[in-house]
């Protein structure tokens, strides 16, 4: 006679998932305000939204992403409490490009194995991420899936939602010639390109721990660093009217300029003058390291843009001088006009992207 079957013998530890939600129950607290409704644990996240009735015509705006195969940098460093940064990073910056203020998030996870100090600290990352954020982590779930991840995999995923009113919405419809592209520095790889980041340093045999004195650190180090989360920076300096944000392009899977189009409204052309920034380090790395194409590397990473602001000319000044003063690396790197002036062959010209048949961008020149 076979014994029973029961759910922990088939891989699932119930008691371990109430364990970890103990261990991080307060951090997502701490990014409860006044608007939350209920505590942590409940089937749905309750957000009040009373104050939405002072909008004239409130827009919502949603947004959902993961981080990629980062995840396993960090499974592969047995740091995790890193990670949530990325993924808040991915998802609420995707929200204020359209000028919209995140108010909630929600999060998934799906592992192997529940270890509960682990799911507490890949939580506790994105409760920290989503008070730099200014964001209620309102819910989110734990799955484990025994026979379809390993003991020591997971992925994680996330959903926003946020509000802007219709008249303040930002995008291709203010954009107009005469505007200043403004680039802001990302704090290194962010989430995207890993599977090249990573076949890169795999063909070369380079172990995570290898000091490496260009970056001043470890590999494992460099390419763990958490994405630099610019929400609550950019919705400030839209709130600014002095800076005359047109629109923001966060820039993520695609690189550069095929993100930088899809904010740009058909007939006109930004034109990116690469020497205006030195490529980080890690870039140079990845480059020289596998022998990557410039082109590939431009379609693939941020090259050390992480979001660009679409400002009008008089407002270039107080854009820069705001972003500075909130410690966010910024410089003039282009400006925007009617399209049609220069060849449009060649892997320095991107027309449209990602299924918008929005304007055109125009890389020059070559990186200081």
């Amino acid at each position: 006679m076979s014994l029973p079957i029961t759910y922990a013998s088939a891989g699932v530890d119930v008691e371990a998932g109430d364990r970890a939600v103990e261990l991080m129950k307060d951090a997502v607290r701490a990014t409860h305000g006044e608007q939350v409704i209920g505590g942590v644990g409940g089937f749905a996240g309750l957000f009040d939204v009373s104050r939405l009735l002072t909008y004239t015509r409130p827009l919502l705006a949603t947004s959902t992403d993961g981080v990629g195969t980062k995840v396993a940098i960090a499974q592969a460093m047995d740091i995790h409490d890193t990670i949530g940064f990325d993924l808040v990073g991915m998802v609420v910056d995707d929200i204020v490009v359209v000028g919209a203020e995140p108010l909630f998030m929600t999060d998934y996870i799906a592992c192997g194995k529940v270890v509960p100090e682990r799911i507490a600290d890949i939580v506790r990352g994105i409760a920290a991420g989503c008070s730099l954020a200014g964001t209620a982590l309102v819910g989110g779930e734990t799955a484990e899936h025994p026979g379809l991840l390993g003991e020591h995999e997971y992925d994680v995923a996330g959903a926003a939602t946020g509000v802007v009113e219709a008249d303040r919405v930002l995008g291709p419809e203010r954009v107009r010639a005469g505007d200043v592209v403004i680039g802001m520095a990302s704090s290194g790889l962010h989430s995207n390109g890993y599977s090249l980041v990573r076949r890169v340093i795999n063909q070369a045999g380079w172990a995570l721990d290898r000091q490496v004195s260009e970056l001043g650190r470890t590999l494992g180090e460099e390419l763990l660093e958490p994405t630099r989360i610019y929400a609550a920076d950019c919705l400030a300096l839209a709130r600014n009217d002095a800076a005359q944000v047109h629109g923001f392009s966060h820039v993520t899977g695609g690189g550069l300029a095929a993100n930088l189009a899809r904010v740009l409204p058909q007939g006109l052309e930004a034109t990116v003058d690469r020497s205006t920034w030195e490529l980080p380090a890690v870039f140079t790395l990845v480059s020289q390291l596998g022998s990557v194409p410039l082109p590939d590397l431009e379609r693939t990473l941020n090259l050390g843009v992480g979001m660009v602001a679409i400002v009008g000319a008089d407002g270039a000044d107080a854009a820069l001088a705001q972003l500075t003063a909130a410690g966010v690396p910024s410089w003039v790197m282009g400006s925007v006009q009617v399209a049609g002036n220069g060849s449009t062959d060649g892997p320095d010209y991107v027309q449209g992207a990602k299924g918008v048949d929005g304007g055109s961008v125009r890389l020059l020149g070559a990186y200081a």
